[in-house]
Parts: structure tokens; C-alpha cells; sequence
């Protein structure tokens, strides 16, 4: 499947520099970074959620986990977590669970957690299980300019 063409539109309209990582096939975030020798805080992992008033995407590093009451406080909306059967056909050109984090592309609202903008580089799912985009933090933050930034995540804890 390679790069979804949502997100390769987005990244030819915003003149995104980035090189493709082919891994071999993963079901997990937690799988890619390690298969892919990727850094788990440098992958960006996209969670969506809804309400009443639509879909939103949440964009946190794939070693943390959304708090979902300071995801509140940030949105101010009530959401829950979409099943994964909405995901197929929210996003028509990605594999389910390959989500890209570019959730405004794809017309929803989007949330990216602070902590990934003091990583150096990002890493995030290109729509198949067997690619990644990498670029440099400044282009992931260019690419992500309309999503709203915030605090609503936290390291897993073991």
C-alpha cells in the first residue's frame, strides 16, 4: 500500500522533506519502533476519538498513553474512543491502526501533545504497516500546523 495519498497530498502541499523507513510488517506501535529500530518517543502514534459534534485525532508519542481528563480539559468536549471498526472507513486509503497523524487532512480536528515538539526527529505511520515517515522535528511541526498543541499525555508507567 506505501504512503496513504491523504497524507501524500498534505506532505507535497506543504513541501515536507522526509525519507521513508520500510520495516517488515507490525500489528503494534510498541512492535514498529523496535522492528524499525526507531526510538518509541520519536514515534507519533494517532489515537481517534469522538462525540456528538464528530471525530477528533490525538497525536502523542507511541510510549505514552492519552489521559483522557486533561484531554478534556484541552478540548473541552467529552470523547471516547472510536472503534476500530470506524476506522476503515474514516480512512479509506490507510490500513486500520496505520493511522497517519495528519487527522486535518482527513477533516477533523487535531490534537499533538507537546512532548513530541522537544524530540529531534519524528516518525510516524505513512498508512501501511510496513512504512514510516521520518522527518525532522521542524517539518513534522510545519506539517502539523493546524493541529492544536497540548499536554495530555503521559509516559507509560511499568
Amino acid at each position: 500500500m506505501s504512503i496513504s495519498t491523504t497524507l501524500q497530498n498534505c506532505l507535497s502541499r506543504k513541501g515536507s522533506q522526509y525519507d521513508i523507513v520500510h520495516h517488515a510488517h507490525t500489528h503494534s506501535t510498541s512492535e514498529t519502533a523496535q522492528v524499525a529500530h526507531v526510538p518509541g518517543d520519536r514515534l507519533a502514534k494517532t489515537v481517534l476519538l469522538a462525540d456528538e459534534r464528530g471525530y477528533v485525532a490525538a497525536v502523542l508519542p507511541s510510549t505514552f498513553r492519552l489521559d483522557m481528563s486533561e484531554l478534556r480539559d484541552t478540548t473541552g468536549r467529552d470523547l471516547e474512543l472510536v472503534r476500530e471498526a470506524e476506522l476503515s472507513a474514516l480512512f479509506q486509503d490507510c490500513e486500520i491502526g496505520a493511522v497517519p497523524p495528519v487527522g486535518m487532512a482527513y477533516g477533523m480536528q487535531t490534537y499533538l501533545d507537546e512532548s513530541l515538539a522537544a524530540q529531534p526527529d519524528i516518525y510516524f505511520e505513512a498508512g501501511d504497516h510496513e512504512d514510516l515517515i521520518h522527518m525532522r522535528t521542524e517539518q513534522f511541526l510545519n506539517l502539523m500546523d493546524k493541529a492544536e498543541r497540548g499536554s495530555f499525555a503521559h509516559r507509560w508507567s511499568t
